[in-house]
């Protein structure tokens, strides 16, 4: 038996082994010890190996999917060796055959299917990141729904790629997974050869050119992605959808950073809860939470598909009795994309099959709800078609499946009656056998005189009689008719001729009945597997459709208006909210104060000053997250909103640090401002708070100010940007674009009071001590704080403060253009000297000169 669990671990090296023995999954030698901690379960040991004892754990095979699931959770891979033979099949080998184990999957994170191990309401995205040709390329897919996703992408979107799918596992070649967090370095498959192979095989076509023009490296990245699919697999790929290719542009780009600090999905901490998704979602299947989720990462990029979504909201948020009627259809709906997953992967069961039935009837009745619509909008009318055409599947689900169908199909019971004789037959004789057996206990009672004697089965014994151990004697002696089999204490089992022919005869007929179960199980899987294609494409109308509604219903709740998407970089928004913040304020009993916020291309910049705790952040945020309703086909929570497409929204707001990476908070500050002073486009959206903030006075001003003027002049794009340093406010005489807002405040009779409303102008000044013993700084320090802002003040005033000579500072612009004109003067200097002609005292001086020139003297 060592022998044959060390060469199964020999061909999963990196993976924890599932050994099946009996009832049991064991794990041996350093798994075990792995598996053991994990899970907080006993360690023992069995046998010897090399002279020492073998360290051993396990976990029943009937539960092993939890503890699959906190395995995997604790970052393990798990191969599964089942036994692929019988125990009777291994004796007909001769002597004493150990039964034959094979690995049939590999459990990762990225390649569940299991609905216990899986959130309903979270897509479980496998990535694969290949390079070819000096370009890079990525393909996800999610197998527990069959969503395959394949496009280019450019190093610098890279993560924002990967934040946008924030995959359950990310493999990549060795070289680019030493750069990716949290990716696994997988040395096969990356060749674009084998991927454009691969595709071609997996569905049967002669060409890829109707899904798009692959590059190599996109190919390289699905060539990985399946050859990883299939070792997991051990050789049977799950079902995915015919591949569709994403670009870049197809959706707004969000960097990781700007996710985090914007809370889309989840919030800082990772918790779903407090985050937009979680304020807006309204979805009432598992497959429009997806959706909705996968909208919100990835909001569209094109005016006319947004329109398409926005169409569909729009009627469901003009009819609320459409609305609530689709809606109470919907939370009837099971998770048909999951079933179809679990099926096609080979892991279904009888309940999946069921859950096919229902739902695909339960689409057909939406679609005959959903006809009378007129106008229809286009995405309706697209989506229409999609929700029926499968009435023979239905009808033959419908007779064969019994109405609850069992998870489990080893115990049968799932086929109708009705839909096969001969199964009736045999359940009608085990039925039969059954009611012998019971008419025999009471004829053993009467024969033996003993009222306890039972007639009982387990599956060591089978059918046997029981009775207490002080009424056995006299069934001992042969003369009795019955046959002793085992002694327990207090009882005492026995077995009958009469018995054994009963249990013989039930027995064969629950062996044949289950045996014609599953021939039926594979037939109607066979049924649905063969229109697998279109049951996902009615999946992803159902999830569509629940999104729309949901919206809807948000919109509705929270009285949020329809955006207008312009061509144009715009932000006009009346009567503004953060939906969140709005909703933990209505929960504690207040009241959200709305803002407008107006940004045109005379009036791009806004520089807004104000106090800590009076909303400068959540004026930013809020702006942001109604582009991001918007783009992704939602209405937004303001009185009305125009909005330009946003090809990129940069977010940096908060501080944070990456000490496992060797980044203070300032650095991690100045890394993501770098990152977006070199990405954002005149179509970007940026918000900005208080950089500048995580050094010295003179050194965050100088940087803040430099910024400031590289997002005017260079970036030109829409911003938002707070601030504490009150000189920026200087630069609003020298900006065209820029303007000067504030968020007001009062101090009443010596306490502060937040008005959390935006005005136009400079604020007159922080409140940072006001604030600071608003949040319960001991009194003696705020007065001694109150002497050192005196002292400050005064020293400021006599000698010009720190923005001193600041107003003849040359404009970015300007100083971008200066330096340009000294580099060019370098270049023509140098490309003039002849160096051979030269003599070591000339070289001299000609260096001193261009040193000369650098400096500006």
């Amino acid at each position: 038996m060592m022998a044959q669990y060390l060469a199964l671990k020999a061909s999963a090296p990196d993976c924890l082994l599932f050994y099946r023995m009996g009832d049991f999954f064991e794990l041996f030698f350093e798994d075990a010890a792995r598996a053991a901690a994990d899970l907080d379960i006993a360690l023992t040991t069995r046998g010897e190996h090399d002279g020492k004892p073998i360290p051993m754990c396990g976990v029943p095979a009937h539960s092993h999917e939890a503890y699959l699931a906190r395995l995997i959770k604790a970052g393990h891979r798990v191969a599964i060796a089942e036994q692929t033979e019988s125990p009777a099949d291994a004796k007909k080998r001769g002597g004493k055959t150990l039964v034959s184990r094979g690995i049939v999957r590999i459990v990762t994170p990225g390649t569940l299917t299991e609905e216990t191990l899986l959130d309903a309401r979270t897509a479980n995205w496998l990535v694969a990141v290949g390079e070819a040709a000096s370009g890079l390329g990525i393909a996800a897919c999610d197998i527990s729904t069959g969503r395959f996703e394949i496009g280019p992408v450019s190093r610098e979107a890279l993560d924002a790629e990967i934040a946008r799918l924030a995959p359950a596992e990310l493999i990549a070649q060795p070289t680019l997974a030493a750069t990716l967090p949290g990716g696994l370095a997988v040395d096969k498959g990356f060749d674009s050869a084998n991927g454009e192979r691969r595709l071609k095989g997996l569905f049967g076509v002669a060409t890829l050119d109707g899904w798009g023009a692959f590059s190599r490296a996109e190919l390289a990245a699905a060539g990985a992605l399946l050859d990883y699919l299939d070792r997991a697999g051990q050789g049977t790929l799950p079902f995915l959808q015919p591949p569709v290719r994403r670009a870049a542009a197809d959706h707004m780009m969000i960097d990781a950073a700007s996710r985090e600090s914007l809370e889309i999905t989840c919030t800082a901490s990772g918790q779903r809860k407090g985050s937009l998704l979680d304020a807006i979602d309204r979805t009432v299947t598992g497959g429009g939470a997806r959706t909705l989720a996968a909208d919100l990462s990835a909001p569209l990029g094109d005016r006319e598909a947004i329109e398409a979504r926005l169409d569909l909201v729009s009627l469901l948020h003009d009819d609320p009795d459409l609305r609530a009627r689709l809606r109470a259809a919907l939370r009837a709906q099971p998770d048909v994309a999951r079933a179809l997953g679990r099926i096609a992967s080979g892991r279904g069961s009888p309940r999946d099959l069921g859950q096919l039935r229902d739902g695909l009837n339960q689409a057909q009745r939406l679609q005959a709800m959903l006809r009378g619509i007129d106008p229809v909008p286009p995405l309706l009318s697209l989506m229409l078609p999609r929700l029926g055409g499968h009435g023979a599947l239905i009808d033959e689900l419908a007779r064969a499946l019994v109405p609850a169908p069992p998870i489990d199909a080893a115990q049968g019971g799932y086929i109708a009656e009705g839909y096969d004789a001969a199964l009736d037959a045999l359940r009608d004789a085990g039925g039969e056998g059954r009611r012998a057996i019971a008419g025999l206990e009471a004829q053993y009672r009467t024969r033996t005189g003993v009222a306890q004697l039972k007639i009982r089965h387990n599956n060591v014994l089978g059918y046997h009689i029981e009775l207490p151990a002080r009424f056995a004697d006299p069934l001992m002696k042969a003369e009795s008719g019955f046959t002793h089999r085992q002694t327990l204490a207090g009882v005492v089992r026995f077995n009958a001729p009469e018995l054994h022919e009963e249990a013989s005869r039930v027995g064969q007929a629950g062996a044949h009945a289950l045996a014609a179960e599953a021939a039926h199980l594979e037939s109607l899987t066979e049924l649905a597997l063969a229109r697998r294609q279109e049951i996902a494409a009615t999946a992803e109308a159902l999830a569509r459709l629940d999104v729309s509604a949901a919206l809807a219903e948000r919109a509705a709740e929270g009285g949020w208006s329809r955006p207008v998407i312009a061509d144009h970089p715009c932000l006009q928004i009346e009567g503004g909210r953060h939906p969140v913040v709005e909703g933990a304020v209505m929960a504690a009993g207040g009241r959200f104060v709305a803002n407008d916020c107006r940004l045109s291309p005379d009036d791009r910049l806004w520089l807004v000053t104000g106090p800590n705790m009076g909303g400068k952040s959540t004026f930013l945020r809020q702006n942001a997250a109604m582009l991001i309703l918007a783009q992704a086909g939602g209405f937004v929570p303001a009185t009305s909103a125009t909005l330009g497409l946003c090809d990129r929204l940069f977010s940096r707001v908060g501080a944070s640090d990456n000490l496992a990476r060797g980044r203070s908070t300032f650095m991690v500050e100045m890394v993501e401002t770098a990152a977006i002073l070199a990405q954002a486009t005149e179509r970007s959206f940026v918000i900005l708070d208080e950089v500048g903030r995580g050094t010295s006075t003179y050194d965050g001003l100088a940087i803040a100010w430099a910024v400031v003027e590289a997002v005017h002049d260079t970036n030109r794009c829409r911003c938002l940007f707070a601030t504490h340093y009150h000189e920026l406010t200087r630069l609003a005489d020298r900006l065209d674009s820029l303007s000067l807002h504030h968020v007001r405040a009062r101090e009443w009779k010596g306490e502060l009071v937040l008005l959390h409303e935006l005005a136009q102008g400079p604020a007159d000044r922080s409140y940072g001590l006001a604030v600071a013993r608003l949040a319960g700084l001991a009194p003696p320090v705020v007065a001694r704080a109150k002497e050192v802002l005196k002292k400050l003040e005064a020293g400021r005033a006599a000698t010009g403060g720190i923005a001193a000579g600041l107003d003849d500072l040359p404009l970015f612009a300007a100083a971008a253009q200066a330096e340009e004109a000294k580099q060019d003067v370098l270049r023509d200097t140098l490309a003039a000297i002849d160096a051979d002609t030269l003599s070591p005292r000339e070289a001299l001086e000609e260096l001193y000169r261009l040193k000369g020139i650098a400096a500006g003297e």
